[in-house]
């Protein structure tokens, strides 16, 4: 596929054996979800740690058009055997919370680093000429020399997540190189929408500021408010991991996938209030261990991926926050725990 063919890349996955690790979390289930419209043969594979974000309920209403099997990527031989035969793997099993990495690194190490090795060593032994795509993360970045960020870059990563999830993307970059595994890396943004995890706010801050406002409760914003940050609806997201999936031109390369319209946190959580009708906002100062690991204001450039493959955001941070806050109007029950 061209990168100047901007239908194509939807219909190669018509009858493509499609495996996704992380499927029944945020991003995995939205992904399956446009999958299966498109006809692809679909095996989700999770293993459920209860803290991660994988929900059956995210897939409840194509639970009959996909696979599922509860299994760790950290098995290699169970790897081995989930990855034969599958022609695309989008590979989004992790550990993402910053917070929880600096907590607990070796967890961290073994979710971001060694079951990284696992699935590729599958995919090298079971399933060679496989296209692999990572979620990998801006976070690699750590603090900004300049904004908006380039994939030119130094990788300097703050916390420890962000140093495994470089070590990550790099195995799958080597892979490229020297086994014939095909790969790339999407160096996702702040990534928000329906299905994401709001149990707790220790995997990104939009799913918790949303939770707060539809339960009408304060948003405690760090700081002044104002750091920037760009967003990706789910849906951008998932339309991006299916473009590399298609595209000869991502293979051993690393693309930022960031939103287009950078914004405040005061500015974020004003227009959230607003759209919800409901919550609050109290700036508060930073506690020490976040401050440690903050970067900054950070918003990245897309620019070299829309070149690839005609990748942009299309969907407005007011109109994402609205489908978003109109989704867990509707479900909230299976996204927060019952009242004791």
């Amino acid at each position: 596929m061209t990168a100047q063919d901007q239908s194509a890349y939807r219909e190669f996955y018509r009858g493509r054996r499609v495996m996704i690790t992380g499927g029944l979390g945020f991003i995995g289930s939205n992904l399956a979800r446009l999958l299966v419209d498109l006809g692809a043969d679909v095996l989700i594979i999770d293993s459920l740690i209860p803290e991660y974000g994988g929900n059956l309920f995210n897939i409840s209403d194509i639970a009959d058009r996909v696979r599922v099997n509860i299994a760790d990527v950290r098995m290699q031989s169970t790897m081995g055997v989930l990855a034969r035969g599958r022609e695309v793997i989008f590979n989004l099993a992790g550990q993402v919370s910053h917070v929880d990495s600096m907590r607990d690194p070796y967890t961290d190490l073994e979710i971001n680093c060694r079951a990284q090795l696992s699935i590729l060593e599958a995919c090298r032994m079971h399933c060679p000429g496989v296209r692999v795509v990572f979620a990998g993360t801006r976070q690699v970045y750590g603090r900004p020399d300049y904004l908006p960020v380039d994939e030119r870059h130094l990788v300097r990563p703050a916390d420890i997540n962000g140093v495994n999830k470089a070590a990550g993307e790099y195995y799958h970059l080597l892979y490229n190189n020297v086994f014939d595994v095909r790969a790339c890396s999407l160096r996702l943004t702040n990534v928000y929408g329906p299905r994401q995890l709001i149990k707790h706010n220790r995997q990104g801050f939009i799913g918790w500021f949303i939770r707060l406002a539809l339960e009408d409760k304060e948003i405690e914003v760090f700081g002044d408010g104002q750091q920037i940050r760009d967003f990706v609806y789910v849906d951008d997201a998932a339309d991006a991991f299916l473009r590399a999936g298609a595209a000869d031109t991502c293979d051993g390369d690393v693309f930022n996938v960031g939103g287009c319209e950078p914004i405040t946190h005061r500015d974020l959580t004003s227009m959230l209030v607003s759209e919800a009708g409901s919550g609050s906002v109290r700036f508060v100062d930073w506690p020490s261990d976040k401050k440690r690991i903050d970067i900054g204001s950070f918003y990245s450039d897309s620019s070299k991926f829309q070149r690839a493959v005609g990748w942009k955001p299309v969907v407005g941070l007011r109109e994402g926050l609205r489908r978003t806050l109109a989704f867990y109007r509707q479900h909230m029950s299976h996204y927060v725990e019952p009242p004791s």
